[in-house]
């Protein structure tokens, strides 16, 4: 026979664990519920001969209710103290990013590996723990013996810090181009754009080629900004303020096309199947 004792006086814990034990598709397991002076007790034996089922059912168990009901706390704590310097409402934000991220296993992101080496490393840690342990102090478990697990999580913390400064900063660039674009009077009535293997090319309302502005940027909005390639097509959409903008989407819709859509909105229309576009089309074998 083995045995394991969980400690904790955290009721919803005590619910979380005694719910899935009493679930556990193992035979010969037995549970009880023992409350003390200052600990509830949950005692488990099995009787049976699968030990290592057993310890494997058991840690998977015990990382679920981590994962459900600690993490969040963890999180809120480490937000809290690393980053105490931002507002009530940047730190809500920042922290249901977070967990939108963990939920969502958000791949092919740079914090993709750190996403799932935090539940390989939470279970080894806790099936390392209860096969040689007969009893588990839950929170100080969590507090003293997770210290990889915890490294893992600040990383993807920060990585949500920092994409949420980047995407503030982005959003209030975007709504200063916004304001100019609406202080000003047009230019010119149109500006064709093809966007042909990811590169921009102007026409002016006869169909006539206009050519980038490659000097110094006359806007200071774009002083520290770079588009790509293309940043040069935006500085000259926002010189000439045209009334209205034809997207003559030949490659696929991408970041910088989605900028434009931002900061020109309803002067802007895309097309995909004009003569213009079927003319680009074959001349660049698309």
């Amino acid at each position: 026979m083995v045995s394991l004792c969980i400690k904790t006086n955290n009721q919803t814990v005590i619910n979380h664990l005694i719910t899935n034990i009493s679930t556990m598709n193992l035979d010969d397991v037995y549970y009880v519920q023992k409350d003390f002076k200052i600990y509830s007790n949950i005692i488990i034996h099995y009787i049976g001969k699968n030990i290592s089922i057993f310890y494997s059912n058991l840690t998977s168990i015990i990382s679920n209710c981590i994962f459900t009901i600690y993490e969040p706390l963890i999180i809120k704590s480490l937000i809290n103290l690393n980053y105490f310097y931002f507002d009530n409402i940047d730190i809500n934000i920042i922290r249901e990013n977070c967990y939108s991220i963990l939920s969502e296993n958000c791949e092919n992101t740079p914090v993709s590996h750190a996403i799932h080496a935090r539940k390989d490393v939470l279970w080894n840690s806790i099936f390392e723990y209860v096969t040689q342990n007969s009893r588990i102090y839950l929170d100080g478990f969590i507090n003293f013996r997770l210290y990889k697990y915890i490294q893992y999580l600040d990383s993807i913390i920060d990585f949500t810090v920092n994409k949420y400064i980047v995407d503030k900063e982005y959003s209030e660039f975007i709504n200063l181009l916004k304001m100019y674009i609406d202080s000003q009077d047009s230019k010119i009535p149109l500006i064709h754009l093809i966007y042909v293997n990811n590169e921009a090319i102007l026409l002016d309302e006869n169909k006539n080629i206009i050519s980038l502005t490659k000097n110094n940027l006359e806007l200071h909005y774009l002083s520290d900004i770079s588009f790509s390639s293309n940043d040069y097509a935006l500085n000259t959409l926002l010189s000439l303020l045209p009334k209205k903008i034809i997207i003559h989407l030949i490659s696929p819709e991408d970041d910088f096309i989605r900028t434009l859509n931002l900061i020109f909105s309803n002067r802007l229309s895309i097309c995909t199947s004009c003569n213009i576009c079927k003319t680009y089309s074959l001349i660049s074998n698309i």
